[in-house]
């Protein structure tokens, strides 16, 4: 993921700054505890496709 491209996203829940995970290939928002996947480089921003990081991921 390119820094200048980090430096223009924002959640698109609350505006906040987003942290990239690069392990989890994920943009993780900390104010509304959501994850927002990243597909073949490309940033999926919708809220309807983050992972809420309050529920334990399925084993």
């Amino acid at each position: 993921m390119e820094t200048r491209l980090l430096q223009i996203l924002v959640c698109p829940v609350c505006k906040s700054a987003l942290r990239h995970d690069r392990e989890r290939q994920e943009l993780v928002c900390a104010a509304d505890r959501l994850a927002f996947p990243i597909r073949d480089g490309v940033p999926i921003m919708l809220p309807a496709e983050a992972r809420s990081l309050d529920v334990a991921p399925a084993e």
